[in-house]
């Protein structure tokens, strides 16, 4: 796990999709491997870079969430409390 260039969440372990705590919102590490049957939230093209919960950079591979406390989610993640980002 390396840094993602200057991140905020940069040194923080990236959330596991097997921790017991992350099982309810059904975190997957890359939304191209979502089950959209299992997910009936998910729509393509949704990612954590795209949510408004995301605190990363555009740029990060991975950066910190408000869900995931003390630890940081990929970019090209998705869970099931996405919130499209505007503007």
């Amino acid at each position: 796990m390396s840094p993602s260039g200057g991140a905020t969440g940069a040194g923080l372990p990236m959330v596991d999709p097997a921790d017991p705590s992350v099982k309810p919102l059904a975190y997957t590490a890359d939304a191209s491997q979502v089950v959209a049957a299992e997910n009936p939230k998910y729509q393509p093209g949704q990612a954590c870079s795209n949510c408004a919960l995301y605190a990363g950079k555009p740029a990060d591979a991975a950066g910190p969430c408000p869900l995931f406390a003390g630890r940081q989610v990929a970019a090209k993640a998705w869970c099931n409390a996405y919130v499209k980002k505007t503007g």
